[in-house]
């Protein structure tokens, strides 16, 4: 019998997909309630194609007032969000708009959530659930994160742990998404790969559950299949746009809850879990830390996982990467994982941590930050202790 979990989908982004779509922005702010604007986004990549000048202008000619936060790093910071929050306050802000990467909008997602409560938004990251926000618009500028979609934010606490915290509620999802493919044309080849590399990722968190649904099986499979295919187009021609509209697509729809359709459950995933503390303390692309984490986390899988873990594996390879359908299930893992590398190489993908220039000797530090401590639980598809998370670290050394 399946087991079936309780599912709630409540995706409340308006999105607005194509060429153009970024003209519309002062439009929707005024739709959803916008007085004065926090213009939120990271360096000088959105002056550089031409989309810093189309927003100002159209909040300009609309007489919308508003003011900048620039700056915003990957791997965004709680000291930076601080200064954003302050400022925001000062302002009387009552709109967010973030144009870039997840980086952006995590940020104004956070800063919204402490309009909202007086300040205090790190409260969330510690478990508490938030009662408003201050509304947020996105626009991408890369397809990776899916943040322009999703209920989620990522921020690194560099004020106290030094580690990478994340929450999630559906009030602080985007209330709008303006996505436009072109605005992704100069992004770089290695982010192109880490991007697709993330939107995978968040796939493998929903595809890997303990929990079946036949509808979400199919959705997710085929939401892999197109990044499979369409990144290697858009990391040779960074100006195809049918590859860039349909990462862009995968990147909103990978995380914005709709593949967790018929089992939404916390035991599901781990490679989120895993690569987490990497990005966080070298500060390295997160997708390029996901691409090195995610086949030895796949290859532990096999190797000490249930019958029913290694036949999920086995099941990826062959109906993602077009793995041989044999009655041996760890030959079919196997394959998979080895046609999983080799696509990873092919968008320029690191595959071990001495290329992320992570030392062998950090691998015990790395297991116990993932952990939270030493005698920590890493709660996902499998259960991961401090032995697992190091051999697992272990498979990706060199």
């Amino acid at each position: 019998m399946k087991k079936f979990t309780d599912y709630t989908f409540q995706m409340n982004t308006e999105i607005v997909f194509g060429i153009g779509a970024e003209k519309k922005v002062a439009g929707l702010v005024q739709k959803y309630g916008g007085g004065k604007v926090m213009f939120v986004y990271g360096g000088d990549s959105i002056k550089n194609i031409g989309l810093y000048d189309t927003v100002t202008g159209a909040l300009d000619e609309a007489s919308i007032p508003f003011v900048e936060l620039g700056g915003v790093l990957p791997n965004p910071r709680r000291s930076f969000v601080e200064k954003g929050l302050e400022l925001a306050v000062f302002e009387k802000v009552d709109f967010l708009l973030a144009a870039g990467g997840g980086s952006p909008i995590d940020t104004a997602k956070t800063i919204g959530a402490g309009l909202a409560h007086g300040g205090d938004y790190w409260q969330f990251y510690k478990g508490a659930e938030p009662r408003a926000t201050i509304p947020v618009g996105a626009i991408p500028t890369i397809a990776a994160a899916g943040s322009e979609a999703s209920c989620g934010s990522v921020i690194v606490d560099d004020m106290e742990t030094g580690r990478k915290c994340s929450f999630a509620h559906n009030l602080i999802r985007p209330v709008f998404a303006l996505m436009n493919p072109e605005l992704t044309y100069t992004v770089p080849p290695y982010q192109t790969g880490a991007g697709a590399t993330d939107i995978f990722a968040h796939v493998c968190s929903r595809y890997f559950i303990d929990a079946d649904c036949y509808l979400g099986d199919l959705y997710c499979e085929s939401t892999m299949r197109a990044v499979v295919k369409y990144a290697p187009v858009a990391y040779v021609s960074p100006s195809d746009y049918e590859a860039r509209a349909e990462l862009m697509l995968a990147g909103a729809f990978a995380h914005n809850d709709l593949l967790n359709l018929g089992r939404y459950t916390k035991n599901r995933g781990g490679e989120h879990g895993l690569e987490k503390q990497l990005s966080g303390f070298y500060d390295t692309a997160h997708g390029a830390g996901l691409a090195v984490v995610m086949p030895a986390w796949l290859q532990y899988i096999v190797n000490n996982g249930s019958e029913a873990q290694a036949a999920r594996v086995a099941r990826l390879g062959i109906k993602v990467f077009d793995a041989p359908d044999t009655a041996d299930l760890v030959n079919a893992a196997n394959e998979g994982i080895r046609r999983f590398r080799a696509w990873l190489k092919s968008i320029g993908m690191p595959l071990t941590l001495k290329e992320l220039g992570v030392p062998d000797t950090d691998i015990d530090g790395l297991a116990i930050r993932s952990l939270g401590g030493k005698d920590g639980v890493l709660q996902g598809f499998m259960p991961l202790d401090f032995k697992a998370v190091r051999e697992i670290f272990s498979y990706s050394a060199s």
